[in-house]
């Protein structure tokens, strides 16, 4: 349009000079008739020149306009078509809004519950073991329930310190520590009361039995033991146990030291006072008194006193144990510079040239439990050793009672523990490995534990009678119970993927690309044997074969299940890339150490069967069944027959054998006499089993 505003102004323009022109001879005759003529010769041409202008886009104007006609008319369908999808569009959405806002719902609801758990999961604990302790102080059990106080004041309560129910316990407790002092008092004085009172009774029941008996049967040992170290029985009068001094000084030990201190000091010295006065009184022999007779007997009581506090030393080092378990993260202990690594090396003996090379930062291969467990383990050894000194035996018998009490530790309490540690939910195979690779460093280090009670005793480990110890059966139980446990696990893992697989068993085409439960299945193994490379090989190659052999039986199944009714071609085909890349997987040596194809050969027995309804070559399986060299010789007739069955019933409405037949005729009648030669092949192994 602006072109067209410029031409004209230029036409304008030449006119008027023209005419400018003109004017200039108004003085001449017939000017006027001169340049009216000239005038309409100018007009002339301008119509001239106008007229081909239209003539030469008259064709265009003509062919636009019926252009236009046409795309009114198409443009009227397409408003048909876009009205009538939207209209489609906005009522499937409105079902889609339904099911998002039921979805938000759920999830606020799901999200209010977990919430609800997590807070009801953090005060039952407190609840249950103030629970507990309330039972303790109606049982009359106060060393008990002093212990309980401090749990629920240093663990428990921290976690829900902000709840009102949590304020009124902690409020209770300084109560009931006043009254536990008060009965601890009370019954500290009537047991040193009943003490002095019965004394005489008690030396004179033992000076008869003396006389009346040379030697203690098994029986009377017993009985001798439960009245110096339980309950005493003097003329059928009984004299508990929760009032004796053992008792009472845990009660004190135990408690807390910062608030308690006080009250510590003050049972601490009445019972000393007392005691000294008493020991005063009974080492004063009376005028008619003699001695000089044999203490053997009371050594022997000692050493079953030793086999008891063994024991309490058990029960308490099993506590220790289960602590430092709770407590190590199972990851290989960092470092970051050379005071870090001689402080790990100061606390456990571990040699290794190739770390020692290694730049900072760098990591051992255990994780914290170790150096901590062996540290124990000297305490304990250290702890039976106090006992034993007093006992007045030669090096060799104290050596040998190390050594046979470090055995019970190692094989029966360390291993219980251990075994416990394992078969818990929340460790997993990370975890797993790692008490593996614990459990080896271990194993290694009882040498230096023998070494060092062989210091402490300064008796030759080469002595004929001396008793080794046996952490390498103990460890070798626990890494094979933990290797169990990893193979579970791991088939577990597989398990949880693959209830998440969603085929459409009645799909026409397959999508062209593996499933994404298996892809990350896969990306799952792939991550998890890498964390493998860190066990011995045969555990690690095991590993990995048993999940693959997992993994086949468990596609297999899903393929054979009874509830799947109809499989498409289009279903077998994308469960033959799913196949495919298990395979692939298998073939790219996820564990090293495998010959040849023998990881791939887990997936043989569904390769054949795909290999076979992809192909389709049934006059090849049929005829050479039962033959060493046959092609399917790992398909099973009954399997392949309950599999074309299932296909069968699908074939009636999809295309999906278009490529074997010429009509739906030969179609149904090829696959009719499949089965029935299938049929008679599966009856005739019947009857010939």
């Amino acid at each position: 349009h602006i072109k067209h505003l410029e031409h004209e102004h230029l036409l304008y323009i030449v006119n008027a000079i023209k005419i400018m022109s003109l004017s200039v001879y108004d003085d001449q005759p017939n000017a006027h008739k001169k340049f009216m003529e000239k005038l309409d010769a100018c007009i002339r041409n301008h119509d001239k020149e106008i007229e081909k202008m239209c003539n030469f886009h008259h064709q265009g104007f003509v062919d636009a306009i019926t252009e236009l006609l046409k795309v009114r008319t198409d443009a009227e369908k397409l408003k048909v078509q876009v009205t009538d999808t939207n209209r489609r569009f906005q009522d499937a959405g409105k079902e889609v809004i339904v099911h998002t806002e039921d979805i938000i719902r759920c999830r606020i609801q799901q999200r209010n519950i977990t919430t609800v758990v997590e807070k009801l999961q953090l005060c039952l604990p407190v609840l249950e073991m103030y629970s507990k302790l309330k039972e303790q102080m109606s049982t009359k059990r106060y060393y008990s329930a002093l212990k309980t106080m401090e749990q629920l004041e240093n663990v428990y309560f921290p976690w829900v310190s902000q709840y009102r129910f949590c304020q009124l316990m902690i409020e209770n407790l300084p109560k009931l520590r006043e009254d536990i002092k008060e009965i601890s008092m009370s019954d500290l004085k009537d047991f040193l009361e009943s003490i002095r009172k019965h004394s005489d009774k008690i030396g004179e029941t033992a000076m008869k039995q003396a006389q009346h008996q040379k030697t203690f049967s098994v029986f009377l040992q017993k009985q001798n033991k439960m009245k110096f170290g339980k309950n005493i029985y003097i003329n059928h009068d009984r004299i508990p146990e929760e009032r004796n001094e053992t008792v009472l000084k845990h009660s004190l030990e135990e408690e807390d030291e910062n608030e308690e201190e006080g009250d510590e000091e003050t049972f601490e010295n009445y019972y000393r006072k007392q005691r000294k006065k008493q020991a005063r009184l009974v080492l004063q022999p009376q005028s008619n008194m003699g001695y000089g007779f044999p203490v053997n007997r009371l050594f022997d009581l000692l050493f079953e006193v030793r086999d008891q506090y063994n024991e309490t030393l058990l029960k308490k080092w099993a506590g220790v144990f289960r602590d430092i378990f709770e407590e190590d993260n199972y990851s290989p202990i960092p470092i970051v510079n050379e005071e870090e690594y001689k402080i790990v090396i100061s606390k456990f003996p571990f040699q290794d040239p190739d770390l020692e090379k290694q730049s900072f930062p760098k990591k051992f291969p255990m994780s914290q439990s170790v150096p901590h467990i062996y540290i124990q383990v000297k305490e304990f050894i250290y702890a039976s050793l106090k006992f034993s000194e007093s006992l007045h035996r030669s090096s060799t018998e104290i050596d040998d009672m190390l050594r046979k009490s470090t055995n019970l530790l190692l094989t029966r309490t360390l291993s219980s523990c251990l075994l416990n540690l394992i078969r818990k939910p929340h460790i997993g195979l990370t975890e797993l490995v790692q008490i593996i690779i614990n459990t080896t460093h271990l194993e290694q280090a009882c040498k230096y534990l023998e070494d060092f009670i062989t210091n402490i005793t300064n008796i030759s480990q080469e002595t004929v009678h001396t008793t080794r110890l046996y952490g390498l059966s103990t460890f070798k139980d626990a890494r094979h119970a933990a290797e169990g446990e990893i193979y579970t696990k791991l088939n577990q893992k597989i398990d949880e993927f693959v209830q998440l697989a969603d085929y459409d068993w009645t799909m026409s085409e397959p999508d062209g690309r593996a499933s994404g439960y298996l892809m990350d299945l896969i990306n799952f193994l792939r991550s998890i044997f890498q964390v493998f490379t860190h066990l011995p090989g045969k555990v690690a190659q095991t590993a990995c074969m048993s999940a693959c052999q997992h993994l086949s039986t468990s596609l297999m199944q899903m393929l054979l299940d009874s509830e799947l009714k109809q499989i498409s071609m289009g279903a077998v085909q994308q469960f033959n890339l799913d196949v495919i890349q298990c395979e692939l997987f298998a073939s790219s040596e996820p564990v090293p150490g495998f010959q040849g194809d023998t990881l791939q050969l887990a997936f043989i027995d569904l390769r054949q069967l795909l290999d076979l309804f992809m192909v389709w070559d049934w006059s090849t399986y049929l005829a050479d069944y039962g033959q060493p060299a046959s092609k399917y010789l790992r398909v099973n007739p009954n399997t392949a027959l309950t599999l074309l069955e299932k296909m069968k019933d699908t074939s009636k409405k999809n295309n999906i054998f278009a490529q074997f037949r010429k009509n739906d005729r030969d179609k149904q009648k090829l696959i009719e006499t499949v089965v029935k030669q299938l049929r008679s092949l599966v009856n005739g192994m019947s009857q010939h089993t």
